[in-house]
């Protein structure tokens, strides 16, 4: 099958948009789904800061949503021809943590999801030329008109939603969500304070004033933060003096929760100093240096933990946030610009400045 794609081909060189070969069909577990839409996430964009981990040409793009086209299952299979689907991260299903429910803990997710997959003795993606490409991203590879995905990573959706606005529910919005709703498991009564008002960190403000949580969010950027108030958070300015003093005044003592979307390592000082006695910290992006603590911050009964995925079963998380936006209260579409696929190169300029909080590509179509 020839399709368009867009091909990230060295670690500083653009995107180019041009003509892939996909040279299998599904094997059993597998679907072929036309992407309506595809989210652009800061890890898609990482894989320029690798430092040659990850291998290139490859295609990226993990927050797909779509058609299922073609099935490598028979008439019985649990996702069919013609259904709509959000995609998320690969799971192995087997291994403990995903017998488990926690397959953002798979014990094989690195080599499902950076650049993993099925072996194969042929390359799955090949460019015009015939030269191979990497194995596809996270299970999925969605910056392209199709992806070839386990089925075991999408989630059926209604058929009468937006589709191509679903994608970014199967990642960054699950991610913050998750966060809240899994992870901390916070509800009326809890206090939670927000470091960055990314997409992340901005789903997890929505998701915490739709479970009744009072939110603070801390971000450098004005109109994040307006964002933030706009969905129910009290904004406060990340140069703020004193600014653990202020977050614990705002949250009566100090936040219960608090979750750090920037790997700043002053910022996560900060928030530990912000959290009352026995308060819990997540961390959902990647360090990039070592991190140290200052004195006192982890006193008390204080503690820090990574977050992946938001720690959800996407199959359940997912409908449950498609049900708290149809009821208003989860609004991840006012975080949403639509590109086409021709202009990925301008989303990721647009996502890097800070211009969109969410970049959504519209392979075939043309952008809003």
């Amino acid at each position: 099958m020839r399709l368009q794609a867009a091909v990230l081909r060295s670690y500083e060189s653009p995107f180019t948009v041009e003509e892939v070969v996909l040279r299998t069909e599904p094997a059993v577990g597998e679907i072929l789904v036309e992407i309506a839409g595809s989210g652009m996430c800061r890890t898609d964009l990482a894989v320029r800061r690798s430092a040659g981990r990850s291998p290139l040409p490859a295609v990226l793009g993990h927050e797909g949503a779509g058609v299922v086209v073609r099935t490598g299952d028979g008439p019985d299979a649990a996702i069919g021809v013609g259904d709509h689907v959000v995609v998320s991260f690969d799971s192995c299903g087997h291994c403990r943590n995903c017998r488990g429910a926690a397959p953002a803990y798979c014990d094989s997710f690195a080599s499902l999801n950076l650049f993993g997959g099925r072996e194969e003795r042929s390359p799955r993606f090949t460019d015009a030329t015939g030269r191979a490409l990497a194995p596809r991203w996270f299970g999925q590879s969605s910056f392209a008109e199709y992806a070839l995905v386990p089925a075991r990573n999408a989630v059926r959706v209604d058929p009468t939603l937006p589709l191509e606005l679903l994608g970014p529910l199967g990642c960054g919005f699950l991610t913050g969500a998750g966060a809240v709703l899994n992870t901390f498991a916070a509800g009326p009564g809890d206090t939670l304070v927000v470091f960055g008002a990314g997409a992340v960190g901005l789903a997890a403000v929505m998701a915490a004033t739709a479970a009744g949580v009072l939110t603070v969010a801390v971000d450098r950027h004005p109109e994040r933060l307006a964002l933030a108030e706009r969905f129910g958070a009290t904004p406060l300015h990340a140069a703020s003096p004193h600014l653990p003093e202020r977050i614990r005044r705002l949250t009566d003592g100090g936040a219960q929760y608090a979750l750090d979307t920037t790997a700043s390592s002053s910022l996560i000082n900060e928030a530990l100093l912000a959290l009352r006695p026995t308060g819990g910290l997540g961390l959902v992006a990647r360090l990039h240096a070592p991190l140290s603590l200052e004195p006192g911050t982890l006193d008390r009964g204080r503690g820090i933990r990574h977050i992946c995925e938001g720690d959800a079963v996407p199959g359940v998380l997912i409908p449950r946030l498609i049900g708290l936006w149809q009821a208003g209260r989860f609004p991840f579409d006012q975080l949403i610009r639509t590109y086409p696929l021709a202009g990925i190169n301008e989303a990721e300029r647009d996502c890097d400045a800070g211009r969109v909080v969410k970049p959504v590509l519209l392979p075939g179509r043309s952008g809003r």
